[in-house]
């Protein structure tokens, strides 16, 4: 007969509810400022609806009413060090954030009227809202993108579980800071189910990152019951697959909520790593806008009743009037002190003629800022030593390219503790899959860090570390096509953060990957990225192709404030060049090409494994061109200076990249080359790439998917027989 044995989960989870002794805890002030704060961000909401429905809200309006108890609830005990994340339904959050970071000192709701501090958190908020150019990110965020990053909110994403792995990056960052501050994510039930979430727990979990994950589990993703989207609606049990403490308790029940905090709190506070809490709430209206979600069918009006009885502002009443803190006259006083103080935020933004309000046109953004905080303006580079290999001070010496990538490294881990690295297998078989790290994990054992297999979480992670600024990491994708499976943190949330929050909020990280054509590897290892990250706005990229050139574009990379891909190739790590004796400490600029052989009557662009197959080609075809390095691939870095020049003199293009037709990088370069330069061209630019397939696993059709010199040699003869044999040869 089989024998069975029930298994305990490792962590406690736990149903927690308030009584009378909690109440007394919390005391008369604690209580009250509670309470003023749910009203506040209730009238908020209200004036957030009404304008809603004068359609001055271009795109939704996601409102948080019915769920502020949870907000307020958990936020109340935070301190000014710790921080908070949302999601798209984020209003209260942010408010309650905002509220409990200016609302230091007791001030009786019942006697004073909302500081001046207040009144513009109110006002900021709500012209962000509408997108107005006083919000706190400019106009640019909207309902769905706030931040505040001196209050500790450090933004709110409408992708759903999207912040959740920067939070847990914020959270990375406050542990290795040494304090004891806490970073409180907030997620929808429906959130828990995209992968980055559970990701992030299990990144949070490894390490004891002090972060609760902060479930508002009011039942629906959008009309989507949490019934049809989950066998275990308790989503709070998730933790318990990752041996999170986790607690579940009445949302609408404010200091229950509170309560349960702390309990987290005393948790993460000691060192214990990460919590869970799961609110159980409701949202009074369909997902967007002021309509109850009875109007759309999947609620009933009798189900709506039920839930508006058990409002967390008549709880948090009910509850002060028993202890005799507050009367009925004392709330309705309250509630109107805050009802007044937004009809003079609304009053600020728009103008009246009767009951219909109206923007005032002088407070939407200029339309010559739409650009402005896309990228930073490499300031930050300036007053560097730029070198380049033909004018190096130092000795040169011949070197592997893989060994270029561990000495600078090395080199900057040694002066800037900083930087730390990140990836999978990164510390082990001497210096991960290829040496790329080798010897690092020896001399900083704490900032070479391994990772699972889990590209989503621990990209975002590393975003979320770098957002806060006081660290840089060096992320590893070990294939590029594994960034695919990111593609949410490396775009929507990396690569936009800096506009989207306004334009101040720098992204100092750099992400390091290979093209690995022609290893074997097939359809799914070998990707070039750069076709990818330079459709994508707010990234740099470089694909350095010497030594020499990795190490000056790496340290530029690591100094600058934006994100940067830095493209690596397979076949280059075992290749030899010049690089550095001794001198690790010199920089490439930034968007500066490199004209790697001079030429009259032919440009050739090309970049990384391809520049040295470019030169094959032309020297085994004897032809007069002048071939340059790309160096920086992404729209803000290419080098038209250099490229014009050449253009002008040979008007004559071929853009030359290894990889498919698809996804490519050249057809972008080409476009923009017709565009800038079509008087010069003599004819239209050439192209050479691979077929339009991703290369295969077979020798023989792998091969046949990508270019190396023979390929370039075919095209570039079909050119010499379009313009004319001689005229491009050297004469």
């Amino acid at each position: 007969m089989v024998k069975t044995k029930k298994i305990t989960p490792m962590a406690d989870w736990i149903e927690i509810k308030s009584t009378e002794a909690d109440w007394v805890k919390l005391g008369m002030d604690e209580a009250l400022k509670m309470h003023n704060h749910l009203h506040i961000v209730r009238a908020f909401e209200e004036m957030v609806l009404e304008m809603d429905g004068q359609g001055l809200i271009h795109g939704p309006a996601h409102s948080s009413i019915g769920q502020e108890g949870g907000a307020i609830g958990s936020i109340s005990p935070l301190l000014v060090g710790d921080q908070v994340t949302g999601s798209h339904r984020g209003h209260h959050q942010f408010l309650a954030k905002g509220l409990n970071y200016l609302d230091l000192g007791y001030e009786d709701p019942l006697t004073t009227e909302l500081n001046d501090n207040i009144m513009q958190l109110l006002q900021k908020s709500l012209a962000e809202i509408l997108g107005l150019a006083q919000g706190y990110c400019k106009g640019r965020g909207g309902s769905m993108h706030l931040r505040w990053g001196e209050a500790g909110a450090l933004g709110t994403n409408a992708i759903v579980g999207g912040g959740v792995p920067f939070a847990t990056g914020a959270a990375w960052s406050k542990k290795r800071e040494g304090t004891h501050d806490t970073v409180f994510s907030y997620v929808g039930e429906g959130g828990v189910h995209i992968g980055s979430v559970p990701e992030a727990m299990n990144l949070a979990a490894l390490w004891d990152l002090p972060i609760c994950f902060f479930i508002e589990n009011n039942g629906f993703a959008v009309a989507t019951a949490v019934e049809e989207q989950t066998r275990e609606t308790r989503v709070s049990a998730r933790g318990l697959a990752f041996g999170i403490p986790s607690f579940r308790v009445d949302g609408m029940d404010p200091v229950a909520v509170r309560v349960a905090t702390e309990r987290a709190l005393e948790i993460m506070r000691s060192g214990k790593g990460p919590t869970i809490i799961e609110a159980i709430l409701y949202r009074y209206f369909h997902h967007g806008g002021g309509i109850p979600a009875s109007a759309f069918g999947y609620r009933s009006k009798a189900d709506e009743a039920t839930w508006r009885e058990r409002d967390p502002l008549r709880v948090m009443l009910e509850g002060l009037k028993a202890q005799k803190w507050i009367d009925e006259d004392g709330d309705a006083k309250i509630a109107a002190r805050a009802k007044a103080a937004m009809e003079v935020v609304a009053d600020a933004l728009t103008q009246k003629a009767g009951n219909q309000r109206t923007i005032i046109e002088s407070l939407w953004p200029e339309t010559a800022m739409r650009d402005f905080g896309l990228r930073g303006d490499l300031s930050e580079l300036q007053g560097l030593r730029f070198e380049e290999e033909e004018t190096h001070s130092g000795d040169l010496v011949e070197m592997k390219y893989v060994d270029a990538v561990a000495e600078v490294m090395d080199c900057r881990m040694a002066e800037d503790d900083r930087i730390f690295s990140m990836g999978e297998d990164i510390h082990r078989l001497k210096g991960g899959t290829n040496g790329a790290t080798k010897g690092l994990v020896e001399k900083y054992p704490d900032r070479i860090i391994p990772t699972p297999i889990a590209e989503a979480g621990f990209s975002g992670l590393a975003g979320g570390v770098a957002s806060m600024g006081k660290f840089r990491p060096v992320v590893e994708l070990m294939y590029p096509d594994f960034g695919l499976v990111a593609a949410d943190q490396l775009f929507n949330q990396i690569g936009k953060a800096r506009h989207m929050f306004g334009g101040d909020t720098a992204m100092p990280i750099v992400f390091r990957t290979k093209i690995a054509i022609g290893t074997g590897y097939g359809s799914q290892h070998s990707m070039d990225p750069a076709g990818l990250f330079s459709q994508w706005p707010g990234w740099r990229i470089v694909a350095p192709s010497t030594p020499f050139d990795y190490v000056g574009l790496m340290n530029s990379a690591l100094q600058c404030e934006d994100p940067v891909l830095v493209i690596e190739h397979a076949s280059l790590y075992t290749t030899k060049g010049q690089g550095p004796a001794e001198d690790y400490n010199y920089f490439i600029p930034l968007g500066k090409a490199k004209v790697v052989r001079m030429g009259s009557r032919m440009t050739i662009l090309t970049y990384s494994a391809m520049v040295e197959e470019s030169r094959k080609a032309v020297e085994a075809l004897g032809l007069d061109a002048e071939i340059i390095d790309l160096r920086s691939l992404d729209r803000a870095g290419i080098d038209w200076d250099t490229i014009g020049e050449s253009i002008r003199k040979t008007n004559n293009v071929v853009v030359v990249e290894q990889s498919p037709l698809t996804v490519s990088y050249g057809a972008m370069l080409t476009d923009e080359i017709q565009r800038r330069f079509f008087d010069y061209l003599d004819q239209p630019v050439k192209r050479v790439h691979g077929g339009e397939s991703s290369p295969s696993v077979s020798k023989v059709l792998e091969r046949a998917a990508f270019v190396m010199s023979p390929e370039i040699e075919t095209e570039l003869r079909q050119m010499m027989v379009d313009v004319g044999q001689g005229a491009l040869v050297v004469s």
